[in-house]
């Protein structure tokens, strides 16, 4: 608590020198500074303003988003204050943490994701169903909207350390616009449009949506990136409220990155750059084994994250007169798809790895690729895991209704009420391979004894995972229906606004899941079993676990702010807030009966924030302190590991605006003190900081407008952080530069260059060992190599 106390002495003698230093500016300021005087949306129970709300809130715009130049949604979200996005997986399977909430396994557990107010899945950490997945960022979208800390408890379900929510354009102003974006330097070919307008006096509408094929950032060999996006939406105006239907389909591939192999201090191993490369390889495309019903499949590695959404929905609001008003939000989505990507369960010396698999004397040879047949003579191998997953149904239905009550103009109570089911059905079906270590297209190698017997077939080894004890040939069939009514009482007494919330969750998760059993099966059906096929791993149909448990708990949250000036305010806010528990709690917490001990069904966080909002003439200034306990129960495919924690986390987040003439800079800093304050599995990591938490993330943007375009710089960086629990192995910190350019050839034609990772910054953000190997050999995954690319935009 020490430092608790001096973190807030700096914070309030902070908060003095910015009342000190605008004292002078409260008199003579008539330029309202950029984005005070916006109204929020996400997760308030009445629309207010930046300055007026007790929450700390972002928002970010298009501008700011292509200055940036992301290549994922995930990456855009680094932008945000207080949020450590880890974006190397790809356009998908990102971990996200808000505020030192641990990301124990992967996902966002503690964070929502949502569009248009809404989840996009309840749970944030479906495994290989990360919420990211299933969305994406393009024209269609008028800016980012997000809140962190305890107001997002009382604001919506499972998500008690911030939302993140995804704002469609409506339509508002009428315009449109088509861009085309290739890569100068990767392949990557991506086409956008949007459009929107009025089509009468009291009906508007907007759609839009993207479509593309390429390579992608790194080197897969074929065309790992294909598909796109469309959504589309109408509103009907009303004069005392308006109605919005919204519909949106997504198909898209794209190549899910894992952990690759690399030296421990991040540099590549010769012929695998961890830059550009990765184990995907068009001689590693086509799989097989049996499906989540014991038949005989055929898989393609090309597939990667192919998510499939048919969502459709409604927001309505109405005033109903007498100071009554009404808001409703529904969604139905249809949501399938698959994960597929390599995973390097092993990297190590070649013939210890074969004589592993085929006994004392055991040989190599190449399965394909230019030498195939030939001996293998390299000096190291890759073990790899096929991260088969086939998403099934992760359909859900979501509604949050709303009545709020307003006495006068600075009172109000909101009453609501949130319901969702959701569905994780699921088919995990992996195998075993050996692969080269090579990047740009390794090949398959095969293995047999020192008498000759093949132990593989094509680079196939095993219809499992036997070096992971077969732990992974599961179906998962499980639905999760969650009810929270809720209550929020606000009110404004001279200058101080004061909020408080209360929410209660309960829900109730039904259904089955089954594990592994091995049996002879032929699976290429040529008659004969050969040793991949003399234990092949199924599914255990016949004996089914049962999945049947409830949970409940009470979210709430108490804010004020207090109005100094028109330019100052200060707020606080204490919350406690939960998260239920879905699939991670499978294969390990599940009693016989199909239920969970209540400690291990919910997660509960508790925060304190206290904060300062300046507005000056030429910029904006938030300074906020934080602190969290957090529970945790996890599960870790790639480990096989469950956790049973508690953590502390505390420290101080910046975000800052400043605008002097055509230049603007935006920025924000995170410093966090967190620590493993319990741990009832493995209590020898007590008092060590989490994996992966730095103790500063940050951000910087500046851009400069000229008459006829702009130009800008975007910086993104993190201190050194563990690579596990342990706290032996460290990642170095990493800064990296994007650069953005864009030039009016006409008044509506334009084109633009964007930069990503400018000088080729290795930037480490996980890896799966915590202590150095002898071979000095990890496997991590880092942020791509720079990627340059040309956008021609016409608008109209």
């Amino acid at each position: 608590m020490t430092t608790i106390k001096t973190t807030l002495f700096t914070l309030s003698a902070l908060t003095l020198a910015i009342s000190h230093s605008a004292a002078a500016e409260d008199k003579t300021q008539t330029k309202p500074a950029d984005g005070f005087e916006k109204i929020v949306v996400t997760g308030v129970p009445k629309r207010t303003t930046i300055m007026e709300s007790s929450v700390s809130v972002s928002s970010i715009g298009l501008e700011q988003i292509s200055v940036a130049t992301p290549r994922t949604s995930a990456e855009a979200f680094k932008l945000i204050p207080g949020v450590r996005s880890e974006s190397t997986g790809g356009e998908g399977n990102a971990n996200i943490a808000v505020r030192g909430l641990p990301v124990a396994s992967g996902g966002a557990k503690f964070l929502q994701l949502q569009e248009d107010g809404l989840p996009i899945l309840q749970f944030g950490d479906i495994a290989f169903g990360n919420a990211d997945i299933f969305m994406r960022l393009d024209n269609t979208v008028e800016s980012i909207e997000s809140i962190r800390g305890g107001s997002a408890s009382t604001a919506a379900s499972d998500a008690p350390g911030g939302i993140i929510n995804l704002i469609s354009k409506t339509g508002e102003n009428e315009s449109g616009s088509v861009a085309t974006t290739f890569g100068l330097d990767y392949d990557e070919f991506r086409t956008d449009f949007e459009y929107g307008s009025y089509l009468s006096d009291d009906i508007k509408f907007h759609i839009g949506g993207f479509v593309r094929q390429g390579e992608g950032p790194r080197d897969t060999g074929y065309t790992a990136n294909k598909g796109g996006q469309i959504k589309a939406n109408i509103t009907k105006e009303f004069e005392n409220g308006y109605v919005r239907l919204y519909v949106k389909h997504l198909d898209d591939k794209t190549a899910g990155y894992l952990p690759m192999p690399m030296y421990s201090n991040g540099d590549s191993i010769s012929g695998f750059d961890v830059l550009s490369d990765t184990p995907h390889s068009v001689y590693f495309t086509k799989t097989q084994g049996l499906d989540g019903n014991n038949q005989i499949r055929q898989g393609d590695m090309r597939d990667g994250m192919h998510p499939v959404v048919d969502s459709i929905g409604f927001e309505a609001n109405f005033d109903l007169g007498n100071d009554w008003q009404i808001e409703n939000r529904f969604r139905k989505a249809s949501i399938s798809g698959t994960f597929m990507s390599p995973f390097p369960a092993e990297v190590a010396n070649s013939q210890a790895i074969a004589e592993s698999i085929a006994g004392t004397g055991a040989t190599l040879s190449f399965a394909n690729g230019p030498k195939a047949n030939q001996a293998f003579d390299q000096a190291l191998l890759m073990r790899v895991h096929t991260f088969e997953v086939e998403m099934n149904d992760f359909d859900n239905i979501m509604n949050d209704l709303k009545l709020t009550k307003s006495f006068g103009t600075d009172t109000s109570l909101t009453l609501g009420y949130f319901m969702s089911s959701q569905n994780i059905n699921m088919s995990w079906l992996w195998n075993s391979y050996l692969l080269e270590v090579k990047g740009d297209n390794a090949a398959l190698v095969d293995v047999a004894a020192a008498d000759g017997t093949a132990y593989s077939e094509s680079g196939l080894y095993a219809y499992g995972t036997p070096y992971w004890g077969n732990c992974c040939q599961r179906n998962y069939d499980t639905e999760y229906d969650t009810r929270a009514p809720y209550i929020a009482f606000s009110t404004k007494l001279g200058d101080i606004s004061v909020d408080a919330s209360v929410r209660h969750d309960s829900g109730k998760a039904t259904g089955t899941f089954a594990g592994a059993v091995t049996s002879r099966v032929d699976i290429n059906r040529d008659g004969t079993i050969s040793k991949p096929e003399e234990q092949v791993a199924a599914i255990d149909l016949a004996n089914p676990n049962m999945v049947n448990y409830d949970w409940s708990y009470t979210s709430y949250s108490v804010g004020a702010n207090y109005q100094m000036t028109s330019d100052r305010a200060i707020f606080g806010r204490f919350s406690e807030g939960g998260r239920a528990n879905a699939d991670r709690l499978l294969f390990g917490k599940i009693n016989v009966d199909g239920s969970v001990a209540d400690e291990d069904a919910v997660d509960e966080v508790t925060q304190y924030e206290f904060g300062i909002k300046q507005k000056f003439e030429q910029g904006r200034l938030f300074a906020t302190l934080f602190y969290a306990e957090t529970e945790e129960q996890n599960f870790e495919a790639t480990s096989q590991k469950f956790f049973d924690r508690q953590y502390e986390a505390q420290g101080v987040e910046l975000e800052g605006v400043y605008f002097i003439g055509s230049f603007d800079l935006r920025g924000s800093l995170t410093w966090t003190d967190a620590e493993i304050a319990k741990d009832a599995l493995t209590p020898e990591v007590e008092g060590n900081t989490p994996r992966r938490q730095a103790d500063f993330v940050y951000s910087l943007l500046g851009k400069y407008n000229f008459e006829q375009g702009a130009i800008g710089l975007s910086l993104i960086g993190t201190t050194d952080a563990y690579a596990q629990d342990n706290n032996e192995l460290k990642f170095d910190g990493y800064t990296q530069l994007n650069a953005f350019a864009s030039y009016d050839l006409t008044e509506r034609f334009n084109i633009a260059l964007n930069v990503n990772n400018l000088f080729d910054t290795t930037g480490l953000t996980e890896a799966e060992e915590g202590v150095m190997p002898t071979n000095n050999i990890i496997r991590a995954r880092s942020i791509n190599g720079r990627t340059t690319s040309i956008t021609l935009k016409y608008r109209f």
